[in-house]
């Protein structure tokens, strides 16, 4: 069993491992770049191997950095069973349409301007692809072994990173031994709202681990919370409106959840609350028809306390017409929409209407990777070009780390030390230094044996 990197090595997007076993081929998600501005062109680009070859498709959760290039994937010759858990099925559909229908706009855009001699653009891929793609996908399980080729298998585990989100075990038998592939996806902390802590693993021969925050430890989540009813506080008191950008699976629900826990400790009562995100809706729906997958915590809260999608005062709006009247609005405005990085979508009109206003308080809850308008804002901007606009940054910029989906240091140091014997590691989905620092970690309290794979890194099992 041998394991090819060819995405999220030294990155934290365009997720994308091979791993040839048993003569077959197994790819281990297929995900798009995302904030490099050469995104665009990485994606449309060829495959480093012919999608024809590829056996099975396994994906270990729903963000678009995991799954973006799937319908790609089949547009160009895949035909193969994708394994994934039933919830990740639920939630990959709705974006994936959503990825399909914003190429189609950009498309359209581009040609808008078409000079005489250019090609036209097309969509990366349409639709149709994406219901191709969703045809071939199989539901697995949480801890149900099963067999995706002649002597190989596949297990998930809860990751506790969003919904259906998954570790993925990849088991072989080859020549009278067992070998054992673990890849974590990636991995959530302990104690996170709605979602199970991630699953233990008892035994592995490798281990794939994403060290997205390798080098730091989160705030708790009583330091969060209290960190949210000051930003409430100050907004109430300066009058401005709160812009939140979010990504719309994972973080806006557990947005929502702490907005129904802490609806009267926050005065979340004086405020329009806009869940201004089609996807977001639709995702926080698909999460109502898994409450299976809770903890314990959040069944509760969901059958006695206000439900996330029904606070007396919380708008959800699908159209575009509703989202432009929202900037009309100049304070006491709670706004919670996409994307969560800034790259697109509504949320770039928001930060329009509100990054010059002084009374504004702009929170950061997510990860923002190098390159995006979110990591800009983050790391001090004063100015900013949105809309063709320079636009100044007047507001109170906020981030939040402890709501991270991501488990820091501590925890997937931790995670990693239950697994018997502490096999060797390759890190991905990380950005230099937070996998150094992880691969230091680890070496130091484990003795492990650690791998920074770039693309192409190929590593034996």
């Amino acid at each position: 069993m041998d394991i090819v990197f060819h995405g999220a090595a030294g990155e934290v997007t365009g997720s994308c491992h091979l791993v040839e076993v048993a003569d077959k081929r197994v790819l281990l998600d297929c995900g798009m770049v995302q904030g490099d501005r050469d995104a665009d062109a990485r994606n449309a680009a060829d495959f480093p191997f012919d999608p024809k070859t590829i056996d099975v498709l396994v994906l270990s959760h729903a963000h678009i950095d995991h799954t973006g290039r799937v319908p790609l994937l089949v547009k160009r010759g895949f035909t193969g069973p994708i394994f994934t858990h039933p919830a990740t099925i639920d939630l990959v559909t709705i974006m994936l349409a959503d990825c399909a229908n914003i190429a189609m706009i950009d498309a359209e855009h581009d040609n808008r301007h078409l000079q005489p001699g250019q090609k036209p653009s097309v969509p990366l891929y349409t639709q149709d692809d994406v219901d191709a793609a969703t045809k071939l996908m199989r539901p697995v399980e949480y801890a149900a072994p099963m067999e995706i080729l002649p002597g190989v298998r596949v297990t998930l585990r809860d990751a506790g990173h969003i919904l259906g989100s998954a570790t993925v075990e990849i088991s072989a038998d080859e020549q009278g031994a067992t070998r054992k592939l673990l890849f974590t996806g990636d991995l959530g902390p302990r104690n996170s709202p709605i979602l199970c802590d991630p699953s233990t693993v008892a035994a592995a021969d490798l281990v794939v681990m994403e060290s997205t925050y390798g080098d730091r430890l989160h705030k708790s989540r009583e330091d969060t919370v209290a960190e949210l009813a000051s930003i409430f506080a100050a907004a109430h008191k300066d009058g401005g409106n709160v812009v939140i950008p979010a990504f719309a699976v994972g973080r806006t629900q557990e947005i929502l959840y702490y907005f129904a826990e802490h609806f009267d400790a926050w005065g979340l009562g004086a405020f329009k609350l806009f869940l201004d995100s089609p996807m977001g809706i639709r995702v926080t729906e698909a999460y109502d028809r898994h409450e299976d997958l809770f903890d314990v915590e959040a069944k509760k809260l969901w059958a006695t306390r206000p439900h996330p999608l029904r606070l007396p005062n919380l708008t959800r709006t699908l159209d575009g017409e509703a989202s432009r009247a929202i900037n009309a609005i100049h304070g006491h405005a709670v706004i919670l929409a996409g994307s969560g990085m800034c790259t697109g979508g509504r949320i770039r009109h928001h930060l329009r209407y509100n990054l010059a206003n002084p009374a504004a308080h702009i929170v950061f809850v997510g990860y923002q990777a190098n390159g995006t308008l979110g990591r800009i804002l983050v790391n001090g901007a004063k100015h900013v070009r949105l809309f063709g606009d320079d636009i100044p940054v007047r507001a109170h910029v906020h981030t939040v780390g402890g709501l991270s989906a991501h488990a820091d240091q501590s925890g997937l140091s931790a995670w990693y030390g239950q697994i018997a014997g502490h096999p060797p590691v390759c890190l991905v989905h990380g950005e230099e230094p937070g996998r150094s620092k992880l691969a230091d970690e680890l070496k130091a309290k484990w003795g492990s044996k650690v791998t920074l794979p770039m693309p192409e890194t190929r590593v034996a099992i």
